[in-house]
């Protein structure tokens, strides 16, 4: 479980290892979501203000063991700052925010989460072509995405955020900060934090790679990708959900949990 990566065999993409984490990641969305799915906001601001402390505190074990697998200058492997990593950022700013930086938080928290964690668990290109399924960093990725999926279902159904189609303003700004954040990161470690400055060979990211030869088009593409595609793709979704266009008169999630 805490084996330096390729002293084991890796787990690998769509082998019976990974689909293991993803039905256990189902099945503990399931039972979250059932025991809360109907909460008040007061209580779903306790929630995500406890969770996003308990993923902090995750956060900062696996940065320490990265660091101590690699080192201080393997910062691809240890440093938050990756499209994913929202969670954490989103998290602080929605429970201890005030004003607009608690409303970049409930935004991010609404029209960023889902898409990202649903993307990660089908294709976990960062860890388990790297290594074994039940390795800790593993375990902690799934846990880590499991949790972006449940605290992005539970603050649209309980109607924590209501997400205006303008609040893509701010999206923008912290998908952005981070962004200027990991390039100057990247220019001085050679790294690919939020894989907007190299290429990611065997993902799609390739093809958008090659297209435009690398270079600052690419790192603007991936930028604005970012920020445009999850955001409209949540809000399209959130709103065809709240037309019934996907189901008349029925409690979607009660029938799923």
């Amino acid at each position: 479980m805490f084996a330096e990566a390729g002293k084991y065999e890796p787990c690998g993409i769509f082998t019976v290892g990974h689909f293991t984490l993803i039905a256990i990641t189902v099945i503990g969305l399931i039972i979250s979501l059932k025991h809360t799915i109907n909460k008040s906001k007061e209580e779903v601001y306790k929630i995500i203000k406890n969770t996003t402390i308990i993923m902090c505190i995750l956060e900062v074990f696996k940065i320490i063991y990265s660091i101590m697998q690699n080192s201080l200058n393997a910062v691809n492997t240890y440093l938050p700052l990756y499209y994913c990593s929202i969670l954490l950022y989103a998290g602080l700013l929605s429970s201890f925010g005030k004003g607009k930086l608690k409303r970049i938080g409930d935004v991010t928290l609404s029209a960023g989460l889902v898409i990202g964690g649903i993307v990660f668990i089908i294709y976990p290109s960062t860890s388990l072509p790297a290594l074994p399924a039940f390795h800790i960093l593993s375990i902690h990725s799934f846990l880590f995405h499991g949790t972006m999926i449940y605290l992005g279902i539970l603050v649209n159904h309980t109607k924590y955020v209501e997400l205006k189609k303008d609040d893509i303003k701010y999206f923008a700004i912290l998908i952005g900060i981070m962004s200027v954040i990991a390039l100057i990161v990247n220019y001085f470690f050679d790294s690919n934090l939020m894989f907007i400055s190299q290429n990611f060979p065997n993902t799609p990211i390739e093809i958008l790679y090659k297209m435009t030869n690398g270079g600052f088009l690419f790192s603007i593409i991936m930028i604005i990708g970012q920020i445009i595609i999850p955001f409209y793709s949540s809000y399209g979704i959130i709103k065809l959900f709240d037309n019934n266009i996907f189901v008349k008169n029925v409690d979607f999630y009660r029938k799923i949990i």
